[in-house]
């Protein structure tokens, strides 16, 4: 019975190595133990480097998340993409009533410090704005651009 308990353990022990981010050459080990801490149950991280920042694209609860750190291991944000439908009801109403000429081509929201804010991209035939909510009851634009010939 103990050499079967031993065993089960070894086994688990090994599966769950898997799901941690390994040693990552140019990753300072502090931002490992950061993810690893934060994200116990990862599955196929993969890792960026930026001069600003460091960023963990992984997935956990059958999504795919984005985690991005400082180069000694803080986590500033984390984000994901997300559909219309995920949205507080009073941005997706403004959407609809406000911006019905456009359509949406990128959608995420991102958690942070200062708690969560989203970002949508609609475009027109004849121009891309990016909105931003950091309140969930409003948009700002956060950039407009217009599209060429």
């Amino acid at each position: 019975m103990k050499k079967k308990i031993l065993i089960l353990a070894l086994v688990l022990v090994g599966i769950t190595g898997f799901s941690f981010a390994a040693d990552v050459p140019g990753i300072n080990k502090n931002v490992i133990v950061s993810f690893n801490r934060e994200f116990t149950t990862a599955r196929d991280v993969k890792w960026e480097t930026s001069r600003h920042f460091l960023k963990a694209s992984f997935t956990m609860n059958n999504m795919v998340l984005y985690a991005y750190y400082t180069s000694n291991g803080d986590l500033l944000a984390v984000s994901r993409f997300i559909s219309p439908t995920q949205l507080p009801f009073q941005l997706q109403n403004i959407l609809r009533k406000q911006y019905a000429g456009y359509w949406i081509s990128d959608l995420f929201e991102i958690h942070g410090e200062d708690g969560t804010a989203y970002y949508v991209t609609l475009e027109s035939p004849q121009q891309i704005k990016v909105l931003q909510s950091v309140d969930s009851n409003s948009w700002t634009t956060f950039k407009t651009e217009k599209k060429e010939d």
